[in-house]
């Protein structure tokens, strides 16, 4: 099968599967869904880092330290998931609990922030003579500003269209959208050194994710993100 099409229909089976389980899946299930990730991501963590020193017993204080802080991290991050359906207890949205509507929509900017800059790098890129300016060319050669720029509108767009559901305020809709695109691309640059210093294009170590990258790839946007658009689903503006 073509990598584009394998990709694509791999994409919008993940979409579909995600949007689903945000919307139905009660809060029990979600905690188990999720430390089911957790796990497959610290897991593919810790292959990677073999990949840079063989064995375990290979390791010294610091590359423990580095796994520990990583590790962390990928568990905090991803377990603000589950606490942002639990914020909202009973209240409905419709037929569905307002607390799972609350969660597609920050995995919804988040992810579409991903989709925006991508798109808008990919064409501006075209359209431009010398090409882009490059964000980090260092860390990930093909982050933009025009790409960034993609980011923060399609996130915000995506935010606005929410708002009938989240009733947020124009400002802290639009807030919510920037931050999702801005701290998104900094998970996805963190976790691009990583791979850097691994030396692997993609995180894949498992042949579940089929033509997806690895399951850090895919959550990478989502390190960051949900804890500090969380912390802004509190405030009051």
């Amino acid at each position: 099968m073509n990598p584009i099409l394998k990709r694509t229909l791999t994409g919008l089976t993940v979409g579909a599967v995600v949007i689903c389980g945000a919307l139905l899946a009660p809060l029990s299930a979600m905690a188990a869904i999720v430390a089911c990730l957790i796990l497959l991501s610290v897991v593919e963590f810790a292959l990677l880092m073999r990949r840079k020193k063989p064995g375990i017993w290979n390791w010294d204080v610091l590359d423990a330290v580095w796994f520990l802080l990583g590790a962390g991290l990928i568990v905090g991050g991803l377990w603000t998931l589950v606490r942002i359906p639990a914020m909202y207890g009973d209240a409905t949205c419709g037929p569905f609990r307002l607390g799972n509507v609350m969660l597609l929509y920050v995995i919804a900017i988040v992810k579409f922030s991903d989709v925006g800059g991508f798109a808008f790098g990919l064409t501006s890129a075209k359209l431009m003579n010398g090409g882009n300016h490059k964000l980090c060319p260092t860390i990930s050669p093909n982050k933009s500003w025009e790409g960034l720029a993609g980011s923060v509108f399609a996130s915000c767009l995506v935010s606005c269209c929410f708002m009938g559901a989240t009733h947020f305020g124009v400002l802290k809709s639009l807030a919510c959208g920037v931050t999702a695109a801005i701290v998104g691309t900094a998970g996805d640059l963190v976790e691009s050194k990583f791979k850097r210093w691994v030396g692997v294009k993609d995180s894949s170590t498992m042949k579940i994710t089929n033509g997806m990258g690895g399951f850090l790839d895919m959550v990478d946007s989502l390190l960051f993100a949900p804890s500090v658009i969380y912390i802004l689903m509190g405030l009051k503006f």
